[in-house]
């Protein structure tokens, strides 16, 4: 360091000072050389990133920090760089920590002068490993939806067959970073275990044309079954595989396949319309990310192959139509007649085929969004529900601004509730349930729902069946119906709802798909508004269609309707008729026994817990997780925590006392929710168990039904839900 002859000397900065400063810098290497680059002071932060003490690298070569084989060439022309320009390096890349791992820094390399002359170096290193691997998976997420946007629109637009398949396996390839990809189409020979290969990505077709098709064995028979989703980071090393002779493995000239994933492509009829299959000659390429994607890629691929089948089918059956028209030709006018009407009958059932279709994708997008999307609003929630409740009463302002962003929230809540009610994935809780008693009792709460200028009838029917629906979805989708047909008067009327026995025959199933012939009740809800064209009753079912302005409707409120009906086993239609009004009937199947009755529930328990109370919480999202602990404390109870499944059991057999296990449904490490809970009862047959979900998928939710009883608080959950529904369990008799 020079010293300017005129400086003040007490302003000078002293030796240890220096060092106190520069080792103040804890998260970024600051490294002094001499001008051969050899280390004369190392501070913390160089300890700390990357692992050599001052002591050990006084003296020594910076050069051993690079993770390039010419390391010593590396820090030279860094050096070289520094003195003819005044900075070397500057540009990222990996470097060497003292047990040999790398990590991706960036840093800069400044000479050291005295006067002119240079006397040194000075390095300063920054570990950039957690910034590159957050860009790396947001680099990965966005090329993943490109493909699948891409491969969307081609499946959309493709007719054949041949070709749409090989859409979706490149995409396959491209989407998993796998070295080759074929798609083995499910056509069994009289042994019912050959495959045909469709199409190959990767590779040329003679790669696999020389060798047999696979067979039933352990590895392929999960895939053709239509059982699940194999990922093996070493196939070679899969308990599963090589158990069949004669070749043990894979043959001879076989390309070479350690990291293996394997989809089954399922129709919506349930039949495995076959399997793609990805592979890599390294180990550990395909990730849960990669295991994600292709999931959706193969829901994607297993419509466009039953539209493309729809479409081939029908279009034999217009050529066997026509056929039969110019055979018919000469025949007399009644003939014709009923050509005609058969010809519109199936354009009809077409129409409706391909509106179910449509329907169904819209489904299995939103059920796959839900978990992750509810995790995140129960976080958002949780926390605003915990601001909320700590904000001292003078601070209006953040009160409003809490409220209003707890609204927000609560409103994207309520969304992905619809949108699962219209998916037909939301956990139904049903009940035996006696409708004009429910009706009934809505009936103030529907008043109040509308306004002063609309009269509302209800008109309850004599010895109407009992029914087994979820009490409050039903009482939501009577609301829903109710404000539709409130805005729909928008200068007042009159609303009824009514309610009746109802017997729907085989005619009527014969024009309407999904419908079950039998006994069921009905629930009408009339309104003489506006009405609606034939057009618009069409769509009205669709989730997102609104006939109201821009910002004053979802387009989710029938749609939420619809998925819940059919969920439950029944049926909807509308009536309607521009200028007089609409009825939108809902049909709700008997109940099997009428014996049945709804248990009475008594009084709240308080929500509060003792400290001897102990709750294990499972869950995998620490956000989530830091949330559920910080509330059951503040309730009282004693908490302990775990992120998996393993972990959660670990727990279980040291602690002395749970009393609950709060856990999560969808998790990592191997164990759902349900098969953690199921192996805690072995050891603890008295634990009583809460579940948690945004999405649960089939672990505990069955034909959209919870399982017989399990207990579950649905996210995102707020404080007062979480504490009443914990105090409910806990106090509950044991089974």
């Amino acid at each position: 360091m020079t010293r300017d002859s005129h400086a003040d000397p007490a302003a000078e900065i002293a030796a240890w000072q220096w060092r106190q400063i520069v080792n103040g810098a804890t998260d970024t290497a600051i490294i002094t050389t001499d001008v051969r680059g050899a280390v004369t002071s190392w501070n913390t932060g160089a300890v700390n990133i990357l692992g050599w003490d001052e002591a050990e690298m006084l003296g020594k070569s910076l050069s051993r920090i690079f993770a390039a084989e010419d390391q010593q060439a590396q820090l030279a022309r860094e050096i070289e760089d520094a003195i003819s320009v005044g900075k070397g390096g500057g540009e990222e890349g990996w470097r060497l920590r003292k047990d040999g791992s790398r990590f991706w820094a960036v840093g800069e390399l400044s000479p050291i002068r005295d006067g002119a002359n240079v006397v040194g170096f000075i390095k300063i290193l920054r570990d950039r490993t957690a910034q590159r691997d957050a860009e790396e998976i947001i680099k990965e997420e966005r090329h993943a939806l490109e493909v699948l946007n891409r491969a969307g629109s081609e499946l959309a637009l493709e007719t054949d067959l041949h070709k749409l398949v090989q859409i979706v396996t490149d995409a396959g390839v491209e989407l998993s970073r796998a070295e080759f990809g074929a798609f083995f189409y499910n056509l069994l020979n009289d042994a019912g275990e050959s495959y045909t290969l469709y199409t190959l990505s990767g590779a040329p077709i003679e790669a696999f044309s020389r060798f047999p098709m696979p067979r039933n064995t352990e590895v392929f028979s999960p895939t053709f079954n239509g059982e699940g989703i194999v990922r093996s980071d070493d196939i070679t090393k899969d308990p599963r595989y090589g158990k069949n002779a004669p070749r043990q493995g894979m043959p001879e000239g076989h390309l070479p396949v350690r990291s293996y994933l394997a989809v089954p492509v399922v129709s919506r009829t349930g039949e495995v319309l076959g399997g793609l299959f990805f592979g890599h000659a390294k180990t550990g390429v395909f990730t849960e990310r990669s295991e994600r994607g292709l999931a959706g890629l193969a829901a994607e691929a297993a419509v466009a192959i039953d539209n493309v089948r729809l479409s081939q089918a029908m279009q034999r059956e217009i050529g066997e139509r026509k056929r039969a028209q110019e055979a018919l030709v000469e025949l007399n006018a009644t003939l014709e007649k009923q050509v005609v009407e058969r010809t519109e009958q199936l354009r009809k059932n077409e129409e409706a085929l391909r509106q179910s279709q449509k329907m169904e994708a819209v489904g299995q997008l939103t059920g796959g969004v839900a978990h992750d999307f509810n995790n995140l609003l129960q976080v958002i929630i949780g926390n605003l529900d915990t601001i909320k409740r700590n904000l001292p009463e003078e601070s209006a302002r953040l009160q409003r601004a809490a409220k209003h962003a707890m609204n927000g929230a609560q409103r994207a809540a309520t969304l992905t509730q619809r949108l699962l009610a219209f998916s037909r994935r939301q956990p139904l809780d049903p009940k035996p349930l006696d409708v004009n008693v429910l009706v009934n009792g809505l009936s103030e709460m529907v008043h109040r729902t509308l306004s002063e200028t609309i009269s509302v009838e209800t008109v309850l029917g004599a010895g109407v069946w009992r029914i087994e629906v979820d009490p409050a979805e039903l009482e939501a989708a009577i609301i829903n119906l109710a404000v539709n047909a409130r805005d729909a008067m928008p200068n007042g009327g009159r609303l009824t709802i009514e309610t009746s026995n109802a017997h729907i025959d085989e005619a009527y199933v014969a024009a309407h798909s999904e419908v079950v012939p039998g006994q069921y009740v009905a629930i009408a809800v009339t309104d003489t508004g506006v009405g609606m064209d034939a057009k618009t009753v069409a769509q009205a079912f669709e989730p997102f269609f609104t006939t109201k302005a821009v910002g004053k409707g979802t387009g989710l409120g029938l749609s939420q309707v619809y998925g819940f009906v059919k969920q439950s086993g029944g049926h909807v239609k509308i009536y309607s008729e521009v200028g007089q009004g609409t009825t939108v009937k809902l049909y709700l199947p008997r109940i099997a026994g009428e014996g049945l009755t709804v248990e009475e529930s008594g009084l709240l328990p308080s929500p509060e817990g003792a400290q001897e109370e102990t709750i294990l919480v499972l869950e995998d999202d620490e956000d989530v997780r830091a949330y559920s602990v910080d509330t059951l404390r503040e309730l009282g109870y004693r908490v302990i925590e775990a992120h998996d499944g393993p972990a959660a059991l670990r727990l279980l057999e040291r602690e002395p006392r749970v009393d609950l296990l709060f856990t999560d449904v969808v998790l990592p490490g191997g164990l759902t929710g349900a098969q953690v809970a199921a192996q805690a009862k072995t050891v603890r047959p008295t634990l009583k168990v809460l579940f948690t979900t945004g999405y649960a998928r089939n672990a505990i939710i069955h034909h959209g039904r919870l399982d017989k009883g399990v207990q579950l608080i649905v996210k995102p959950f707020s404080f007062t839900e979480l504490a009443a529904k914990v105090r409910d369990v806990l106090d509950a008799k044991a089974d």
